[in-house]
């Protein structure tokens, strides 16, 4: 029987006394885990019961709209859409739910110790990759060797297991990974870590077969998954086509199987959501990835389902402080930021930029849904103030160029931006680029717009996108005040214990004014009546294995 974290009780009354959401109290308890049944023994919330999910009809296609991007080294995945195809045969040891808990993949389960210094992982049984070969423990320890290289580009994984790595050499620190027997893995973090299991859901956290290369992934696409990849036509389609000869691990799991559509088709319409809608009333997809803008009342009107959820997605608007502007590094000086920040309204920039589908932010990028988020206040918005402070600096005739995608709500908040700037008398202008060009340098344009994805803890995005050389640190913000209380932060269990921290990196950010954090994205999406599976997940994700047409639902393929 596994042991209950000592923590758990803990946190059940926080939960009970109003200082944790349900949400918050499954992603804290099962990152720990606790199990469905030790917390409803508890009398405390628990994750959705898989048996109350309707059942799934056998067979039939799925057309998905999505934009469909070249694959790629799966711990340097930069887009959930590759995650979303991938998922078809590359599986993950964890996976995250729409309500917030966290629940074993190609792990059965996990304890932590008191003090998470100590993790102990089970494999799950039954589990084979589709040549046939076992999965084992041996599997595991493979994997987060590779997850912790430091010298792979773009490796994001190497930051959000950083409490697993050598400080010296940035790889895996002899002894962090044990094989227990072919079943079990201990790992033993360097410092306390409760975000370790959190981490493992990540979309870059693909498992992958012994022998992987990115270059050979599609000639022989061994995975644990159902599907493999029939056809990947970057910025056109991308088939999936069943297994018909792998007894798939999941089929036999409560919550997971049977895999039931025979075909997935993902179909790149581009950027434009009227193509979308368009797309729905020609009949030529079933499920739209997501949906924006008036386009929601539209495909609501259509007939078809509607999915909201409140996120942690959001836009985040920052100087590049190594960045070279007229030869010199003008977001360097935190005059020209704060300048910025004071004279930008961050509700107009909702409203322009979202239609008001979200929530106000406050400029340090920690969201109210994420468990470890402290309220330190609302942002300041103070126009005069702050061209005054720009005008110290010297630099009040400089034209502050906003870099956006041609699209989307990156571009329309970006809008927003540049026509608040300009009612503050501050010079600012947009340029707009499609995405090939926008994306091939986010981390490098000295002032851009950046859209950026829910994760489930708030120290996972200060770990990814702000600590020292982080991998996504695309503000180039260092600071060793801020990366030590980082790893505090990290190594507290107790909610209300670790928001003092939280408290502190927050005002970090927005005093240092690193970025202008506007508002918080609800996400939608629409899909037709009779379709299983496919409600907005928070962080984009595609359950494959989930999806399907409810029985009695005609499949018009």
């Amino acid at each position: 029987m596994m042991r209950l974290h000592p923590s758990i009780p803990a946190l059940g009354m926080e939960y009970r006394s109003g200082q944790l959401s349900r949400r918050e109290f499954l992603t804290r308890a099962t990152a720990l885990g606790a199990s469905a049944a030790a917390l409803g023994a508890l009398g405390l919330p628990r994750p959705l019961a898989a048996q109350d999910a309707p059942r799934r009809a056998s067979g039939g296609t799925l057309r998905i709209q999505q934009d469909v991007r070249a694959l790629k080294d799966p711990r340097t995945m930069d887009w959930p859409e590759i995650a979303n195809v991938t998922r078809g045969w590359l599986e993950y040891l964890v996976e995250y739910q729409r309500d917030g808990s966290v629940r074993g993949m190609l792990l059965e389960n996990w304890e932590v110790n008191a003090d998470a210094t100590e993790y102990l992982l089970k494999v799950r049984p039954g589990v084979r990759w589709s040549d046939g070969t076992e999965f084992s423990a041996q599997d595991v320890a493979r994997m987060f060797a590779y997850w912790c290289e430091p010298e792979v580009p773009g490796n994001v994984m190497a930051a959000s297991l950083s409490s697993l790595s050598d400080p010296e050499t940035g790889g895996l620190r002899d002894g962090a990974v044990e094989i227990v027997d072919p079943m079990r893995v201990r790992l033993r973090p360097g410092s306390p870590d409760v975000t370790l299991i959190v981490a493992l859901a990540d979309y870059p956290a693909a498992v992958i077969p012994p022998g992987f290369t990115p270059e050979t992934m599609l000639e022989n696409p061994v995975g644990t998954g159902p599907y493999r990849p029939e056809l990947i036509s970057t910025g056109e389609r991308a088939i999936l086509v069943r297994r018909e000869d792998f007894d798939w691990w999941g089929t036999k799991v409560e919550g997971f199987g049977p895999a039931t559509l025979e075909r997935i088709e993902f179909i790149d319409l581009g950027t434009d959501p009227a193509s979308w809608v368009a797309a729905i009333e020609d009949d030529r997809v079933d499920m739209l990835y997501e949906n924006v803008g008036r386009f929601i009342d539209a495909a609501t009107e259509l007939g078809w389902e509607s999915s909201r959820t409140d996120t942690a997605s959001t836009v985040v608007l920052r100087g590049n402080q190594s960045a070279d502007v007229n030869g010199e590094k003008l977001y360097a000086d935190p005059r020209i930021r704060r300048g910025l920040s004071l004279a930008i309204d961050n509700a107009i920039c909702l409203e322009l930029g979202y239609g008001d589908r979200g929530e106000v932010a406050a400029n340090h990028h920690v969201a109210p849904i994420q468990p470890d988020y402290a309220d330190i206040g609302p942002p300041r918005f103070a126009p005069a103030e702050g061209r005054a402070l720009i005008v110290q600096a010297g630099k009040i005739n400089v034209t502050h160029d906003v870099v956006t995608l041609d699209d989307g709500v990156a571009r329309r908040t970006g809008e927003a931006v540049v026509a608040l700037l300009l009612d503050a008398d501050i010079p600012a202008r947009q340029t707009v680029l499609p995405g090939s060009r926008f994306w091939s340098a986010w981390k490098d344009f000295p002032l851009s717009i950046t859209e950026w994805n829910h994760r489930p803890l708030g120290v996972q995005t200060l770990s990814l996108a702000y600590r020292s050389g982080a991998v996504w640190n695309e503000s180039a913000y260092a600071n060793s005040e801020f990366d030590a209380a980082l790893t505090r932060a990290r190594a507290i269990a107790s909610a209300e214990e670790r928001r003092e921290v939280m408290a502190e990196l927050e005002r970090m950010l927005v005093e240092d004014a690193v970025i202008v954090q506007p508002y918080w994205r609800a996400l939608f999406r629409h899909f037709r009546p009779g379709i299983l599976g496919a409600e907005m997940h928070p962080s984009f994700e595609i359950h494959l294995y989930a999806l399907g047409w409810a029985e009695g639902a005609r499949d018009e393929e």
